[in-house]
């Protein structure tokens, strides 16, 4: 990272690593403590400021087996004693907490489609699901994350913030939504899928209660924050961290099957790539669902800044990935043109929102390396640096680290 003349790295601490049991009274392992000293210890000897994210969907199987994670209020607490120790340990030198990575997607790819851990989704998807209810499960969910990152951030401002003078905040994510026609629906239809993606967790913390549209179309099955909680909410955030790979076309769908409830259809939209046989953008990647349409970053980052009140933005995730092909030799595997291509009008559409008076302080891109990319393993790369999963993980520099090391020196 040096080497490409990056100046900060982001990286997630494991909690099973700190509490092998999920909790405080369950022991902390100090060798895992050990372990992320050495690296935030290496990183600032380097000159590069770590970006720390506190959880990233690693849910202890301990406290899932106990009372079922996130679907129940008791992990708020959990993960308030997981973050306080973190900020004990690491404050000192870490000064950009981000609490929670993309909640949004933990909930909606665990408990909507269950191709995420837990595994949970509707019996009527005829999913392999462990359980479930898509229609409820994930608003449950979301609703205990928003509240433990509230928690966590409390702890840090009442004990440690004035001390270690770092600040904290949470990332999500949102595809841009763009009408699929000029049609009223279609229009509305577009607004609506920012709400449930974007809105479903900036709402809250930014106003302290979850989007209108979601409140009438979810009705009962949306929780509500009460009074307490509300106040606690809003306003927990220091920066918002704003993920970023890809944009879809919304079109208006009608209400579906009451018996059939799931959050995918809850917004009624419909959301495609393609629209008259014209995909959105460019499918230069190994990702079905990965279309690049830099304008997308542009239109959503200028959206937060009307929306939310102008906040500090990091854009924590952007990025493309490629096909793990074996029957490329490695000399093309490391021609990643299509990423430079990728990174190079992502950027410059950054570019343009900040001369438009969106408050951005950092970009980073996914991914340092190539790795272990949730339910599709290790058949997409995203890494800036090749890795040889066949031989002992050995790393080698694309031509986009090549591209980043230049680009970053002027």
């Amino acid at each position: 990272m040096k080497e490409m003349n990056t100046d900060a790295y982001r990286f997630s601490i494991s909690w099973t690593r700190l509490l092998p049991n999920g909790t405080i009274n369950g022991g902390v392992n100090k060798e895992g403590v050990k372990y992320y000293n050495n690296l935030i210890n290496e990183l600032l000897a380097k000159g590069l400021t770590p970006f720390v994210t506190i959880f990233h969907w690693d849910t202890p199987q301990t406290l899932e087996d106990q009372y079922g994670g996130f679907l129940s209020p008791r992990i708020v607490n959990h993960l308030k004693d997981y973050a306080d120790l973190c900020f004990k340990e690491f404050g000192d030198r870490v000064k950009h907490w981000i609490t929670i990575n993309e909640p949004s997607i933990y909930a909606n790819n665990g408990y909507v489609s269950g191709i995420f851990a837990p595994g949970r989704c509707s019996a009527w998807q005829n999913a392999n699901c462990t359980g479930g209810d898509s229609g409820t499960e994930p608003y449950i969910v979301a609703h205990y994350l928003i509240l433990s990152h509230a928690a966590a951030v409390k702890v840090y401002r009442d004990k440690y913030q004035a001390s270690q003078k770092g600040s904290i905040g949470l990332t999500t994510v949102s595809d841009w939504y763009v009408p699929y026609s000029d049609a009223r629906h279609n229009v509305n239809a577009a607004k609506r899928s920012v709400d449930f993606s974007l809105g479903w967790i900036l709402d809250p913390l930014v106003y302290g209660y979850y989007p209108h549209t979601m409140r009438v179309l979810v009705g009962n099955r949306l929780p509500k924050f009460t009074k307490k909680e509300s106040q606690l909410v809003k306003g927990s955030y220091d920066f918002l961290g704003i993920n970023y790979y890809t944009s879809s076309y919304a079109a208006y769908a009608p209400s579906q099957n009451n018996l059939q409830l799931s959050y995918n259809t809850d917004s009624r939209a419909n959301a495609t790539a393609v629209r008259n046989g014209v995909p959105i953008g460019t499918q230069a990647s190994g990702s079905f669902w990965l279309y690049a349409y830099p304008q997308g970053l542009y239109d959503l980052l200028m959206y937060t800044r009307t929306k939310y009140n102008n906040p500090l933005i990091y854009v924590t995730e952007n990025g493309v990935s490629e096909k793990n092909d074996p029957t490329l030799s490695l000399k093309q595997a490391l021609n990643d043109t299509h990423r430079i291509d990728y990174h190079f009008k992502h950027l410059t559409k950054l570019s343009e929102a900040i001369r438009d008076g969106v408050n951005v302080k950092g970009y980073f891109a996914w991914s340092f390396l190539d790795n272990f990319e949730w339910a599709w393993g290790k058949t997409s790369r995203f890494g800036i640096y090749y890795v040889d999963f066949n031989n002992g993980q050995k790393r080698y520099p694309k031509l986009s680290s090549h591209w980043f090391k230049k680009f970053l020196k002027k």
